[in-house]
């Protein structure tokens, strides 16, 4: 868990190299995005082979017209992200220690700074970066060879601003194979705990951090979870699909349900899912299995379940996956609608940034037309508002999740 061997941050100067656009090809980042494509960039005058990764560079348009200091990968689709389009700001130490304590804030004004997702790459203007917070446990993700070559100024800056036990780089993510950086798991100053901590709702979970997804936790699915408070009634049996560690389930318990059934094919998940629940003074019933396979196998024994959750991961996580993804999800809302009691709730969820809100809509109203069911939308959510999304990147807004009435068909 040593840190790996990485070049020095290249300085940072009025004098910094100079990346220049091809005409036009400004437009999107006037409007507020901040990525440039390489194909966007005017090689002939200025060689992406020329500069390094993790190079700091002064922006340019077709024009000569400042855009903004950006960390550059050549070797990368997405070949730099802009980090300053202050020309007199440059993106040194203080500019990373000032974005984090804006990011703080925010989360601070939005509850339990402790437990939160703490930056959220381009939604904090850090891109790249993600911090969460588990306590006195930090857990990052760093996903590009610009925001590496900075980790030393992150760490520091962590450090100033919240003093933690331990800084965790979880450098897991497939993000950092298109940067051509190495996977890793490694402690930036601490020691590496076995898992994280968590409290939700004046609930306490655990989850495993150097095996768990993500960083841990889905943070994501705070407020959603806090929105089913809602709709669990005294006494229901409820079914979490995809559990991971029994949040879903163990907040319905918590809100009186009468009991639950998590599952996963994951046994490590199962357990902390179990484990979740004795936490809290609850029992869940664990079934590992594929989804599918269980689901199915539920419907042929007749159980019917009043709340029902689909947290499934990513179907889609590439444009070519569409249509079998497409078909994942509705066949998997087509066995849930199974499921379900007379006036049941679905939650219907998918992170895959490349179905649209109105794809999942219509897998689900696919699923309902084959099963014979009515499905009226309760409510229609997002991420938690810790994972801000940034109006000029789509590409910030990933999870969406359907809160659904489920009848018989009428009419």
């Amino acid at each position: 868990m040593s840190r790996p061997a990485t070049s020095p941050t290249p300085p940072v100067a009025d004098s910094a190299r100079v990346l220049r656009l091809k005409r036009g090809e400004e437009r999107r980042l006037l409007a507020g995005h901040l990525w440039v494509f390489s194909n966007e960039v005017d090689t002939d005058r200025t060689p992406l082979a020329q500069v390094a990764p993790g190079e700091v560079v002064q922006l340019r348009s077709w024009r000569d017209a400042f855009l903004g200091y950006a960390y550059v990968n050549p070797h990368a689709l997405i070949c730099a992200r802009i980090l300053s389009r202050d020309a007199a700001q440059l993106p040194a130490a203080e500019l990373i220690e000032r974005r984090l304590a804006a990011a703080l804030a925010l989360r601070a004004s939005l509850g339990d700074a402790r437990y939160c997702r703490w930056v959220f790459g381009e939604s904090d203007l850090l891109p790249g970066l993600v911090l969460d917070r588990y306590g006195e446990v930090v857990v990052g993700q760093i996903a590009t060879a610009g925001m590496e070559a900075l980790h030393d100024t992150v760490e520091n800056a962590v450090r100033q601003l919240v003093a933690p036990r331990a800084l965790i780089w979880k450098n897991d993510t497939a993000a950092r194979d298109l940067e051509q950086l190495p996977r890793h798991l490694q402690v930036a100053f601490g020691e590496l705990p076995a898992e994280v901590g968590i409290v939700e709702g004046g609930l306490s979970f655990s989850a495993p951090l150097a095996t768990g997804q993500k960083t841990g936790w889905f943070y994501d699915q705070s407020a959603n979870r806090a929105r089913l408070r809602r709709y669990v009634a005294p006494g229901a049996r409820v079914l979490d699909v995809c559990c991971y560690v029994g949040a879903w389930a163990v907040t319905a318990l918590h809100q009186g349900a009468a009991s639950a059934c998590c599952v996963d094919s994951s046994a490590t998940a199962l357990e902390y899912a179990a484990a979740n629940a004795a936490r809290n003074g609850k029992t869940i019933e664990a079934l590992r299995a594929d989804v599918f396979e269980a689901m199915q196998g539920l419907a042929a024994q007749g159980a019917q379940f009043d709340v029902l959750v689909l947290d499934p991961p990513a179907f889609i996580k590439r444009k070519k996956d569409i249509p079998q993804g497409h078909a994942a999800y509705r066949k998997l809302n087509q066995l849930a609608l199974s499921l379900l009691a007379e006036g049941g709730l679905l939650v219907s969820c998918s992170c895959s940034y490349h179905l649209a809100p109105e794809e999942l809509l219509g897998a689900i109203q696919a699923a309902a037309r084959h099963s014979a069911r009515f499905v009226q939308i309760l409510e229609s959510a997002g991420q938690s508002p810790d994972h801000p999304l940034h109006p000029a990147i789509p590409e910030t807004r990933y999870l969406k999740a359907f809160f659904c009435r489920v009848t018989r068909a009428v009419g």
